[in-house]
């Protein structure tokens, strides 16, 4: 018996992985995030599995559905919204069950950022612009920020920044970036990247607030000069005069071709 962690990803329900898709059409068990993961995943579970949306329920009584479901030897399917690596809640899962010697198994999802930014057709690491993204947030009920992990130092690098769960702080996201990126910066607001009902926003951080209004929750802040999509450098690694493996160039290149000896 095993416990999948499966990413569910961020909403549409064919952005999922062929792996977790078919653990979930496996397993006779499925605890799922209710207010995240869409419906239509549920689709996959067998004919009679026992189907549990963990949304009203504590940290206590989950693990119980899952200790449960050892003890008759069922394997369960754990879906989780996005990718499990970030704010997913699934390591003190993990510390509790393997307290109680409960195998667990962990399957990738596609993660908000990634969907958002497929969403609105970006590259977040332009060349001359920015080779970093940030994934943060601002302090919130559940969980404080450590101490150094503050929107104005994440801001000093010049970064990509996508934030999380953090348009209820939008006035503060603003106060806090704009020394550091300018008024003028790109910033993007999707909400509900993914669904249906998928709403984008592109504004500037002086303007940003003023069109954003209405949206309070499940939506990603994305914040930096490449969202532009303009003035940076084309990248090396296509230039025909780039020494490189697979195209070697010159006499005595650095990767000379096995196909080619002398």
């Amino acid at each position: 018996m095993t416990v999948h962690f499966i990413g569910a990803g961020p909403g549409a329900p064919d952005l999922i992985t062929l792996r977790g898709r078919d653990l979930i059409a496996a397993c006779p068990v499925c605890l799922y995030a209710g207010s995240l993961v869409p419906p239509a995943l549920l689709a996959h579970c067998p004919t009679g599995a026992r189907i549990v949306n963990t949304a009203a329920l504590s940290l206590d009584q989950i693990i119980n559905e899952m200790a449960q479901a050892h003890a008759a030897g069922l394997d369960v399917a754990r879906l989780h919204s996005g990718d499990l690596s970030v704010w997913s809640a699934m390591g003190e899962q993990l510390r509790r069950l393997r307290a109680l010697d409960i195998p667990v198994h962990v399957v990738p999802g596609v993660p908000s950022f990634a969907a958002a930014a497929a969403a609105l057709q970006a590259e977040l690491t332009l060349p001359g612009l920015a080779q970093s993204v940030v994934l943060t947030r601002t302090p919130g009920r559940a969980s404080a920020m450590p101490a150094g992990e503050s929107l104005t130092a994440f801001g000093a690098t010049g970064a990509t920044l996508a934030i999380h769960l953090s348009i209820h702080a939008l006035d503060r996201v603003v106060a806090d970036l704009t020394p550091h990126y300018g008024p003028d910066c790109p910033v993007a607001v999707v909400w509900r990247a993914s669904w249906p009902d998928q709403r984008l926003i592109r504004a500037t951080l002086a303007t940003i607030q003023a069109q954003a209004q209405g949206i309070d929750r499940t939506a990603l802040i994305l914040v930096g000069p490449a969202l532009a999509g303009e003035g940076f450098d084309d990248s090396r690694l296509y230039a025909a005069d780039y020494d490189r493996r697979y195209r070697p160039i010159g006499p005595d290149p650095r990767f000379p071709d096995p196909r080619f000896p002398e």
